[in-house]
């Protein structure tokens, strides 16, 4: 059975969830709440394995009850009126994102991403937690999840060189040869991986300072593996004054 907590303020909003949840043949329903105090006490006295969670709520967000969580769930379905909070709520890993009012296909497919995710790799919420708990607090995090179509490989940062961003797509280079193509762009990994640990040296480039031992002509970092990054003209000064004080 898949638990489920539903955090909503509308009460008719509440009863057509509850409605749409009763009609999974494999969902428990542990209970409602409407705000940030009763949420955070549901949640963590009930432990749901998904949380349905509206953003907007009576006295504050659903990212103050998750500010208040620790560890923070990580099988959550943001529901609100609005979109302006997409991206926020991809960064807490959410399942789904949906726009009211709540579609039953919609809401039956953020289930069967759970599903999925839940039989393909019972230790996932564990994993995908250790790999971005640091992801609100802007601390490096010692891994992070890297996703293809099928897989999710959970990488050390140490073990990046760099990223390397290609429209919609980011390649990962890692220090042991591999490289990995991950269908997020790179400004979602520089949210990751943030300055000074990592350096946005150009567009395209997202670099670990680890491994970088020199400057070209203030055109190119010079690698550990010997390669050159570009550096674009308008990083430069950036670029200067996160290394020259430290290593250059």
């Amino acid at each position: 059975m898949i638990s489920i907590a539903i955090i909503e303020d509308e009460p008719a909003i509440r009863q057509e969830i509850e409605f749409l949840i009763k009609q999974e043949p494999d969902t428990q329903l542990l209970g409602f709440a409407e705000d940030v105090k009763s949420a955070v006490k549901l949640i963590v006295t009930k432990q749901p394995d998904v949380l349905l969670m509206d953003i907007q709520l009576r006295n504050g967000n659903a990212f103050d009850v998750l500010k208040s969580l620790d560890p923070v769930p990580q099988h959550i379905i943001f529901i609100t009126a609005y979109n302006q909070f997409a991206i926020r709520a991809i960064k807490y890993g959410a399942l789904d994102y949906l726009l009211k009012p709540i579609v039953k296909e919609e809401l039956t497919e953020a289930l069967n991403r759970y599903r999925r995710r839940r039989d393909n790799n019972p230790h996932w919420v564990q994993q995908l937690f250790l790999a971005e708990q640091s992801v609100s607090t802007g601390e490096l995090p010692a891994q992070i999840a890297i996703h293809s179509v099928n897989t999710m490989r959970i990488v050390s940062v140490q073990e990046i060189l760099y990223c390397k961003g290609d429209g919609p797509y980011t390649f990962f280079h890692l220090s042991n040869g591999e490289k990995h193509l991950v269908s997020k762009p790179l400004k979602y990994y520089e949210e990751l991986l943030p300055a000074p640990y990592f350096l946005r040296t150009h567009q395209s480039f997202l670099v670990n300072r680890e491994y970088i031992i020199g400057l070209k002509r203030s055109e190119n970092l010079l690698m550990k593996n010997q390669e050159e990054i570009p550096v674009s003209t308008r990083k430069k000064s950036f670029i200067m004054q996160h290394l020259l004080p430290h290593q250059l």
